[in-house]
């Protein structure tokens, strides 16, 4: 006996796209939203957003923390965490001088969803890599050309 599931509903953005007559009717929407998506999805960011999260950090601090990340990420990571209005960076008037990153209310309020995409992909994890394998070994490409 097949079980068959109630229709979802559609999501907002698929009821979106059929009314308006496929992606170009949103690109007003989309295109702003994949940019902060770029930027919140990178490692470096992610890794910094969750670290900051037990408070403020001095850079050297986050560096040590962060293993593999260059000085030069790092300082570019920070300024676009900050541009973006997750992260404050403080200087304190000490010789040498202190600096300070913090987050933002904003960059609090990623955490939580950070987090959970984090122990999503942590709990599925076995999952994905048995599905990789299965379609590695079918022959066809992600492309879906057939090898």
């Amino acid at each position: 006996m097949q079980v068959t599931k109630p229709p979802i509903e559609p999501h907002e953005l698929e009821r979106r796209l059929r009314e308006g007559g496929g992606h170009q009717a949103l690109e007003h929407d989309c295109r702003p939203v994949a940019e902060i998506l770029v930027r919140i999805g990178d490692k470096w960011s992610v890794l910094i957003v969750m670290l900051l999260g037990s408070g403020p950090k001095r850079f050297n601090e986050i560096r040590r923390l962060v293993n593999g990340v260059s000085q030069r990420m790092l300082t570019l990571t920070l300024r676009a965490l900050e541009r973006d209005g997750l992260v404050t960076r403080t200087v304190f008037p000490t010789v040498p001088p202190r600096v300070d990153y913090a987050l933002t209310e904003l960059g609090h309020s990623l955490r939580q969803p950070i987090s959970a995409l984090g122990e999503w992909a942590y709990a599925n994890r076995q999952a994905i890599e048995d599905a990789r394998e299965a379609f590695d070994r079918s022959g066809e490409s992600p492309t879906g050309q057939r090898g």
